[in-house]
Protein backbone atom coordinates (compact mmCIF):
# COMPACT_ATOMS: atom_id res chain seq x y z
CA UNK A 1 0.00 0.00 0.00
CA UNK A 2 0.92 3.45 -0.99
CA UNK A 3 0.81 6.14 2.10
CA UNK A 4 -2.29 7.51 0.62
CA UNK A 5 -4.08 4.14 0.60
CA UNK A 6 -3.20 3.56 4.18
CA UNK A 7 -4.89 6.67 5.08
CA UNK A 8 -7.45 7.13 3.40
CA UNK A 9 -8.97 4.09 5.41
CA UNK A 10 -8.59 6.42 8.40
CA UNK A 11 -9.43 9.63 7.36
CA UNK A 12 -6.39 10.83 7.77
CA UNK A 13 -3.83 12.81 5.72
CA UNK A 14 -0.77 11.09 3.99
CA UNK A 15 1.30 13.33 5.80
CA UNK A 16 -0.39 12.23 9.00
CA UNK A 17 0.42 8.19 8.35
CA UNK A 18 4.45 9.47 7.44
CA UNK A 19 4.44 11.22 11.14
CA UNK A 20 2.88 7.99 12.61
CA UNK A 21 5.95 6.43 11.04
CA UNK A 22 8.46 9.03 12.60
CA UNK A 23 6.95 8.65 15.82
CA UNK A 24 7.39 5.07 16.28
CA UNK A 25 3.39 4.21 15.85
CA UNK A 26 3.91 2.47 13.01
CA UNK A 27 7.09 0.03 12.09
CA UNK A 28 9.74 0.99 9.64
CA UNK A 29 8.07 1.01 5.96
CA UNK A 30 9.82 -0.76 3.20
CA UNK A 31 10.98 1.44 0.17
CA UNK A 32 10.71 1.10 -3.23
CA UNK A 33 13.74 1.48 -5.44
CA UNK A 34 13.04 4.82 -6.03
CA UNK A 35 12.70 5.76 -2.49
CA UNK A 36 8.72 5.90 -2.05
CA UNK A 37 7.28 3.78 1.35
CA UNK A 38 5.63 0.66 1.07
CA UNK A 39 3.23 -0.49 3.71
CA UNK A 40 1.67 -3.86 4.23
CA UNK A 41 -0.78 -5.56 6.33
CA UNK A 42 1.20 -4.99 9.40
CA UNK A 43 1.48 -1.36 8.95
CA UNK A 44 -2.10 -1.34 8.38
CA UNK A 45 -3.39 -3.19 11.58
CA UNK A 46 -0.32 -0.80 13.68
CA UNK A 47 -2.95 2.15 12.46
CA UNK A 48 -5.86 0.04 13.58
CA UNK A 49 -4.66 -0.42 16.99
CA UNK A 50 -3.28 2.92 17.49
CA UNK A 51 -6.69 3.90 16.69
CA UNK A 52 -8.41 1.70 18.72
CA UNK A 53 -5.96 2.40 22.05
CA UNK A 54 -6.79 6.70 22.13
CA UNK A 55 -10.11 6.23 23.37
CA UNK A 56 -8.98 4.22 26.75
CA UNK A 57 -5.57 4.83 26.91
CA UNK A 58 -5.05 8.56 25.70
CA UNK A 59 -2.59 9.66 22.63
CA UNK A 60 0.11 10.12 24.44
CA UNK A 61 0.42 6.27 26.31
CA UNK A 62 -1.16 4.65 23.23
CA UNK A 63 2.19 6.23 21.29
CA UNK A 64 4.11 4.92 24.04
CA UNK A 65 2.51 1.21 23.78
CA UNK A 66 2.80 1.05 19.74
CA UNK A 67 6.57 2.72 20.13
CA UNK A 68 7.53 0.09 22.76
CA UNK A 69 5.83 -2.94 20.54
CA UNK A 70 7.79 -1.76 17.65
CA UNK A 71 11.04 -1.42 19.21
CA UNK A 72 10.49 -4.91 20.65
CA UNK A 73 10.15 -3.77 24.22
CA UNK A 74 6.87 -6.18 24.81
CA UNK A 75 7.31 -6.55 28.50
CA UNK A 76 7.31 -2.41 28.73
CA UNK A 77 4.61 -2.14 26.06
CA UNK A 78 2.18 -3.86 28.26
CA UNK A 79 3.48 -2.62 31.41
CA UNK A 80 1.91 0.93 30.01
CA UNK A 81 -1.01 -1.15 29.36
CA UNK A 82 -1.57 -2.37 33.20
CA UNK A 83 -0.93 1.43 34.17
CA UNK A 84 -3.80 2.47 32.52
CA UNK A 85 -6.04 -0.37 33.91
CA UNK A 86 -4.57 0.41 37.61
CA UNK A 87 -5.58 4.30 36.87
CA UNK A 88 -9.10 3.39 36.35
CA UNK A 89 -9.59 1.31 38.94
CA UNK A 90 -8.57 4.06 41.17
CA UNK A 91 -10.96 6.46 39.16
CA UNK A 92 -13.39 3.94 40.31
CA UNK A 93 -12.76 3.52 43.81
CA UNK A 94 -12.21 7.12 44.06
CA UNK A 95 -16.06 7.50 42.57
CA UNK A 96 -17.70 5.17 44.55
CA UNK A 97 -15.75 7.07 47.87
CA UNK A 98 -16.88 10.09 46.98
CA UNK A 99 -20.94 8.73 46.46
CA UNK A 100 -20.47 7.01 49.44
CA UNK A 101 -19.35 10.27 51.59
CA UNK A 102 -22.19 12.35 49.94
CA UNK A 103 -24.64 9.75 50.97
CA UNK A 104 -23.46 9.53 54.25
CA UNK A 105 -24.18 13.41 54.68
CA UNK A 106 -27.17 14.22 56.91
CA UNK A 107 -29.70 17.03 55.28
CA UNK A 108 -28.63 19.61 57.45
CA UNK A 109 -24.67 18.59 56.36
CA UNK A 110 -25.91 18.72 52.58
CA UNK A 111 -27.32 22.13 52.90
CA UNK A 112 -26.24 23.78 56.16
CA UNK A 113 -27.14 27.17 57.16
CA UNK A 114 -25.48 29.73 59.05
CA UNK A 115 -21.81 30.64 59.81
CA UNK A 116 -19.32 28.74 62.01
CA UNK A 117 -16.00 29.50 64.05
CA UNK A 118 -13.41 26.93 64.29
CA UNK A 119 -14.32 25.77 68.01
CA UNK A 120 -18.26 24.79 67.20
CA UNK A 121 -17.06 23.54 63.84
CA UNK A 122 -14.53 21.18 65.29
CA UNK A 123 -16.89 20.00 68.08
CA UNK A 124 -19.40 19.05 65.98
CA UNK A 125 -16.83 16.86 63.96
CA UNK A 126 -15.09 15.62 66.94
CA UNK A 127 -11.89 16.77 65.61
CA UNK A 128 -9.07 19.01 66.89
CA UNK A 129 -9.33 22.37 65.99
CA UNK A 130 -5.46 22.09 64.53
CA UNK A 131 -7.25 19.53 62.11
CA UNK A 132 -9.29 22.01 60.27
CA UNK A 133 -6.52 24.31 60.22
CA UNK A 134 -4.21 21.98 58.27
CA UNK A 135 -7.44 21.18 56.13
CA UNK A 136 -7.07 24.92 54.96
CA UNK A 137 -3.64 24.30 54.46
CA UNK A 138 -3.85 21.73 51.91
CA UNK A 139 -6.75 23.90 50.34
CA UNK A 140 -9.97 21.85 51.46
CA UNK A 141 -11.10 24.30 53.24
CA UNK A 142 -11.32 28.60 52.37
CA UNK A 143 -12.73 29.98 55.58
CA UNK A 144 -12.98 33.91 55.80
CA UNK A 145 -11.85 35.92 58.58
CA UNK A 146 -14.18 38.00 61.27
CA UNK A 147 -12.77 41.70 60.73
CA UNK A 148 -12.71 42.31 64.08
CA UNK A 149 -11.52 39.50 65.56
CA UNK A 150 -9.40 38.26 62.66
CA UNK A 151 -10.84 34.64 63.52
CA UNK A 152 -11.37 31.78 61.14
CA UNK A 153 -15.16 32.38 59.95
CA UNK A 154 -16.49 29.03 57.71
CA UNK A 155 -19.65 29.89 55.74
CA UNK A 156 -22.35 27.20 54.99
CA UNK A 157 -20.53 26.10 52.13
CA UNK A 158 -17.22 26.26 54.35
CA UNK A 159 -19.23 23.32 56.59
CA UNK A 160 -20.70 21.31 54.30
CA UNK A 161 -16.75 20.80 52.72
CA UNK A 162 -15.54 19.83 55.87
CA UNK A 163 -18.38 17.21 56.37
CA UNK A 164 -17.46 15.76 53.21
CA UNK A 165 -13.72 15.73 53.67
CA UNK A 166 -13.99 14.05 57.28
CA UNK A 167 -16.20 11.53 55.73
CA UNK A 168 -13.80 11.19 52.59
CA UNK A 169 -10.36 11.06 55.45
CA UNK A 170 -12.23 8.34 57.34
CA UNK A 171 -12.33 6.28 54.25
CA UNK A 172 -8.94 6.33 53.96
CA UNK A 173 -8.50 9.16 51.28
CA UNK A 174 -5.41 11.78 51.52
CA UNK A 175 -5.89 15.37 51.71
CA UNK A 176 -4.18 15.52 48.38
CA UNK A 177 -7.07 13.33 47.07
CA UNK A 178 -9.93 14.94 48.43
CA UNK A 179 -8.59 18.59 47.70
CA UNK A 180 -9.80 18.40 43.33
CA UNK A 181 -13.17 16.06 44.56
CA UNK A 182 -14.03 19.42 46.73
CA UNK A 183 -12.83 21.50 43.98
CA UNK A 184 -15.69 19.61 42.03
CA UNK A 185 -18.35 19.86 44.54
CA UNK A 186 -17.94 23.76 44.85
CA UNK A 187 -17.66 24.12 40.99
CA UNK A 188 -21.00 22.01 40.85
CA UNK A 189 -23.01 24.56 43.03
CA UNK A 190 -23.20 21.78 45.87
CA UNK A 191 -24.15 18.01 46.78
CA UNK A 192 -26.91 17.94 44.80
CA UNK A 193 -26.08 19.11 41.37
CA UNK A 194 -23.00 16.77 41.65
CA UNK A 195 -25.05 13.36 42.07
CA UNK A 196 -25.79 14.10 37.81
CA UNK A 197 -22.23 15.04 37.50
CA UNK A 198 -21.31 11.53 39.16
CA UNK A 199 -23.27 8.99 37.31
CA UNK A 200 -22.02 10.77 34.21
CA UNK A 201 -18.88 10.41 35.64
CA UNK A 202 -19.40 6.67 35.92
CA UNK A 203 -20.16 6.19 32.46
CA UNK A 204 -17.02 8.02 31.27
CA UNK A 205 -15.43 5.33 33.13
CA UNK A 206 -18.10 2.43 31.59
CA UNK A 207 -16.78 3.95 28.31
CA UNK A 208 -12.81 3.94 29.24
CA UNK A 209 -13.36 0.47 30.54
CA UNK A 210 -15.06 -1.14 27.21
CA UNK A 211 -12.69 1.02 25.06
CA UNK A 212 -9.83 -0.90 26.66
CA UNK A 213 -11.31 -3.84 25.78
CA UNK A 214 -11.45 -3.25 22.13
CA UNK A 215 -7.93 -1.88 22.25
CA UNK A 216 -6.81 -5.32 23.62
CA UNK A 217 -8.38 -6.92 21.21
CA UNK A 218 -6.70 -4.69 18.41
CA UNK A 219 -2.58 -4.78 20.38
CA UNK A 220 -3.49 -9.05 20.62
CA UNK A 221 -4.29 -8.77 16.83
CA UNK A 222 -1.39 -6.83 16.12
CA UNK A 223 1.32 -8.80 18.18
CA UNK A 224 0.21 -12.27 16.54
CA UNK A 225 1.00 -10.30 12.98
CA UNK A 226 4.03 -9.02 14.26
CA UNK A 227 7.47 -10.83 13.46
CA UNK A 228 7.81 -13.31 16.50
CA UNK A 229 11.36 -12.27 17.27
CA UNK A 230 10.58 -8.98 18.32
CA UNK A 231 7.16 -9.43 19.95
CA UNK A 232 7.14 -12.79 21.64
Amino acid sequence: MRPIDLARGHGLSSQAVRNYEEEGILPPAERTPHGYRVYTHLHEQALRTFVALIPGHGHSTATAILRAVNEGALDEALALVDESHVQLLKDRQTLTAVEKALHALAPTERSPAGRMFVGPLARQLRIRPATLRKWELAGLLHPERDRETGYRVYTADDVRDAHLAHQLRRGGYLLGQIAPLLAQVRAAGGVEPLNATLGEWRTRLTRRGRAMLTGAAELDTYLRDFPQSQAV
